[in-house]
């Protein structure tokens, strides 16, 4: 066992399948769960995700406290917690930003912020709340950690620890390194899909569309049924990174527009083939 009592905030997807994970694995005795919504913490207490339902001081004197919540809500959160947190209690989180968080933490916590480290489980599905938590959902998966300097040292390998039972590959990375990198690789994909959706569904005759589309559209836009809310959040949050990136989108759109009017078949050729060519390399490092 790790550690013997975990509270969750936030008992979704992500929150409810650490918990299943580490209660699976035997690394945590007790599991509470606190957030704004019962019958969503009555629901887990069902599915037995958590074993009880807590209120913000009980939930401050566990072992270790996990967010999983839109990144928004982090520092209020964090401040609801703070006047309770026992002595030696460890603070994560599991949102899809950085820099923000890590602010935030420094902000509600003050002196405290030494026991919150940073994490990033690079996981997840379109589905959300805790009937679509799984113990499997971390295996084999990455999950980013980004310490500080001053991050207490047992804390970072508590969380990691906790990580690796659930099934996770643990690496860590700088917070704003993290957040450039993830704008790239998940943040502009969300967007890009939740856009060609709304934009479709926007027509006259979009229903049209929707009757005929078939797995090429359902697979690029398949994270478009993703959390709204919680994809609010990230675009906010990490906003001078996803700004960069949707304008290097739309240069790469562009030039795709201008093969295409010009009929510059030969343009056109080289883009798929190097996309083609970088992808298989990419597939062929993650099957491994």
């Amino acid at each position: 066992m790790i550690i013997q009592k975990l509270a969750i905030v936030g008992v979704g997807l992500i929150g409810g399948s650490f918990a299943l994970a580490l209660k699976q694995a035997g690394a945590v005795g007790e599991v509470l769960g606190v957030g704004r919504n019962p019958a969503s913490l009555n629901a887990a207490v069902e599915r037995g995700l958590i074993d009880r339902v807590v209120d913000w001081a009980e939930a401050a004197q566990a072992d270790c406290i996990l967010l999983a919540l839109p990144v928004g809500e982090t520092e209020a959160v964090l401040e609801q917690l703070a006047p309770h947190l026992k002595a030696g209690a460890i603070v994560t989180d599991a949102g899809s930003t950085k820099a923000n968080v890590v602010a935030a933490a420094r902000a509600a916590l003050g002196e405290r912020h030494v026991d919150f480290v940073a994490g990033h489980p690079i996981a997840g599905s379109e589905q959300s709340g805790s009937a679509a938590a799984r113990a499997d959902l971390y295996q084999g998966k990455k999950v980013v950690l980004t310490p500080q300097a001053d991050t207490r040292a047992d804390a970072l390998a508590t969380v990691r620890a906790l990580w690796e039972a659930a099934g996770a590959q643990v690496e860590t990375l700088d917070a704003a390194l993290h957040d450039r990198v993830f704008a790239a690789v998940s943040h502009l994909p969300h967007l890009a899909a939740f856009a060609l959706v709304d934009e479709l569904a926007q027509r006259a005759d979009g229903d049209t569309y929707f009757r005929f589309a078939a797995s090429g559209f359902r697979d690029f836009t398949r994270i478009a049924g993703s959390s709204p809310e919680m994809w609010r959040d990230i675009a906010l949050a990490n906003r001078e990174a996803v700004l960069a990136e949707l304008d290097a989108y739309l240069a790469a759109l562009q030039g795709l527009r201008t093969a295409v009017a010009t009929e510059d078949a030969d343009a056109l050729l080289a883009i798929f083939s190097r996309a083609r060519a970088a992808r298989e390399h990419w597939k062929k490092k993650q099957d491994v």
